[in-house]
């Protein structure tokens, strides 16, 4: 892959006047902002097109009964193709001399084949995405049905509170599943993956905006394969601003150290923070952080270098308040109603939750593995070069903030509450891993430099290396870090009660699913949109967009539900002495009451339901109570009851 606009455009790095900016890797041409505009929906929805064509490729290959190595095999082949050819054209002279669309298309077509390949092979036998519907996609496949039934931004969970966590990747989620006629569940799979083909070509040409062309596509890889090792696309939602995140930042460096610049590139970092505000808000504040530390940095080195610190501050404000403008207009695109409604002052225990992964700073850069001392290789590199070379100083400024994250975490533990640093491990393996490619890249370079004699063994040779190296990197993605992930896939149930091998469980709640929502479906309305549910059976809320009257766990619960007086108000209906006085209860509350129940049978005839709440900062982050309801409180007109395997269904007339 060559370099293409030369000279025309000039350089953010080489336009500046700050020593070592166009030194190294910062060679490309700045694409203009039309250009860069045009670039980027073109490979999205190439990269779109392309995937979806290669899924429905799969889908109609023979299915296999999940347990094989088949699908394995598949995508080492499959792999090991794309990678050879994608690297193997950036070592053939003839290439350079293709028209430059060609070469685009051929970039963005080898990295959403690659990524799409490399997950959707492994899920042939399933309809399920990653994780299957167990954890957090339970809750990720309710979100994807209720934002498929209504193009509204609505709760999870509530239907008459404003929206909490951001949707704005579940409801264009929601419009995929319209679009093709699917429900949110079905839709999630084949838009997870999309997402992911979308965000590797993506990844493609913004590292294009601030690195030749060549490199830019080698870094696209290493993100890819560095998101496998920590099962990052699991989460597909925030996947894409981990990936974009390293170029984003050294685009925003370079405008933010130059004192004349164009105000585009500054926006494009505002529109990324957008994104991030309305699809992760995790990352919106690890960006911002890094945004403005940028800008500090920015601004002690202007000053140092003579310019006078009231014009320094007044041009570093005035470019961090455009960024935040743009950014701020996103968030209020999704974030509004929550806020207009008292949300920042609603207690929130999402980030109440302390794993091992946040316990620990992390240690990629053990050079027990191929991965590992490449990550090494990226840190020794970044802070070696970081006094001369762009890429490397912001490749450690973002190291530098995620163990900073994790420290804040750890101290924020004084005040009950952590910063969920666990979920910045994967963006320290990625700018490591890229940094690994520097690394290896300027190692090269110097090689070849000084033993020119050696080039072609030497280009040879690292050829060979980086094609083996991607490869292994991709089969132990597949075989040990998505290997469990891969499995839940496989094996839990679909709403008809059997996995993808056709085979059903009595004994586990969820094989009942099917004939619970036929169940449901016959005492209410058979619109599940109209119904609220007081149930435990997450599974069973996970395939149609069911509204709940009480969370399942406070960690996912609105923090404007008031979790804790919704499970008084249960424990209120429990304690009715006649059917009439739990109507009364219910009708008299200060929430809508529910609909519809779906309680436990226990032995003894009583119905039971979980209340579950938080135990931080204990290993097990919930626990729950039982609450039990007199089987005679049911018993009387007002409601109607059918029972399904262990559950009881009540209908509330």
């Amino acid at each position: 892959m060559t370099d293409t606009l030369r000279a025309r455009k000039p350089n953010i790095a080489s336009a500046s006047a700050e020593p070592g900016q166009a030194e190294g890797f910062l060679r490309a041409p700045l694409m203009g902002p039309g250009r860069t505009v045009v670039e980027l929906l073109l490979a999205g929805g190439w990269a779109a097109v392309l995937s979806l064509a290669i899924q429905f490729a799969i889908n109609r290959l023979p299915r296999l009964v999940p347990g094989t190595h088949v699908p394995a095999a598949m995508v080492a082949l499959s792999s090991a193709v794309i990678i050879a050819v994608a690297f193997g054209s950036l070592a053939v002279p003839r290439v350079r001399a293709w028209p430059v669309w060609v070469k685009l298309a051929g970039a963005w077509s080898a990295l959403s084949a690659l990524v799409t390949v490399i997950v959707a092979l492994p899920l042939m036998s399933t309809r399920f995405f990653l994780g299957g519907a167990s954890v957090d996609n339970s809750f990720r496949l309710r979100y994807m049905e209720r934002m498929a039934s209504d193009w509204a931004l609505n709760d999870i969970n509530y239907y008459d509170v404003p929206p909490y966590y951001p949707g704005g990747w579940f409801w264009l989620g929601g419009r995929f599943a319209n679009l093709f006629g699917l429900s949110g569940w079905e839709a999630y799979k084949p838009f997870s993956i999309m997402t992911a083909a979308v965000t590797a070509a993506v990844t493609f040409v913004l590292w294009s905006l601030v690195v030749r062309r060549r490199t830019a596509l080698l870094a696209s890889v290493v993100t890819l394969v560095a998101g496998l090792q920590s099962s990052s696309v699991e989460e597909p939602y925030a996947w894409p601003t981990t990936s974009w995140l390293p170029p984003v930042m050294i685009l925003a460096w370079l405008a933010l150290r130059r004192r004349e610049a164009a105000k585009w590139p500054l926006v494009l970092v505002g529109v990324y923070l957008g994104i991030c505000a309305m699809t992760y808000t995790l990352h919106l504040g690890f960006g911002a952080l890094l945004v403005v530390g940028l800008a500090l940095v920015a601004g002690v080195l202007a000053v140092r270098a003579g310019e006078r610190r009231g014009v320094v501050v007044r041009r570093m404000v005035g470019r961090l308040v455009l960024i935040g403008a743009i950014s701020a207009a996103m968030l209020l695109v999704v974030w509004a109603p929550f806020l207009f409604a008292g949300g920042l002052g609603a207690e929130n225990v999402a980030a109440r939750f302390l794993p091992s992964g946040s316990a620990y700073f992390p240690i990629p850069f053990k050079p027990d593995g191929i991965f590992g001392a490449l990550c090494l290789a990226g840190l020794v590199w970044s802070i070696v070069r970081a006094r001369r070379n762009t890429v490397a100083f912001v490749l450690l400024a973002i190291t530098a903030g995620v163990y900073v994250w994790f420290a804040l975490s750890m101290l924020a533990l004084t005040m009950e509450t952590t910063l969920l640093a666990f979920r910045f491990v994967v963006t320290l393996n990625v700018t490591l891993a890229v940094g690994g490619l520097f690394a290896a890249l300027e190692l090269l370079r110097l090689l070849v430099r000084t033993w020119s004699q050696w080039r072609r063994p030497a280009l040879a040779v690292s050829m060979v290396l980086a094609i083996a190296s991607c490869l292994s990197l991709v089969q132990d993605g597949v075989r040990y870090s998505m290997a469990e992930i891969i499995e839940r896939a496989n094996t839990d149930f679909y709403p008809d009660g059997t996995t993808a091998s056709g085979g059903g469980d009595p004994a586990d709640d969820a094989a009942w699913t099917d004939e619970l929502i036929a169940t449901i479906d016959r005492l209410g309305t058979g619109e599940p949109t109209r119904e609220i549910l007081l149930s435990d059976q997450l599974h069973m809320m996970s395939f149609r967009p069911y509204w709940g009257f009480h969370d399942l766990t406070p960690h996912y619960s609105n923090p404007l539900s008031r979790y804790t007086e919704r499970a008084d108000e249960i424990r209120s209906w429990a304690r009715s002495t006649s059917p009439e006085q739990l109507y009364e209860r219910m009708h008299d509350g200060p929430f809508e009451p529910a609909t519809m129940f779906v309680l436990r049978r226990a032995d003894d005839g009583s119905l039971r339901y979980t209340i579950k709440y938080d135990t931080f900062p204990e290993r097990i982050p919930v626990k729950g109570r039982p609450v039990s309801f007199d089987a005679a409180l049911f018993d009387s007109p007002r409601f109607e009851r059918r029972d399904v395997g262990p559950f009881a269904v009540i209908a509330v007339r």
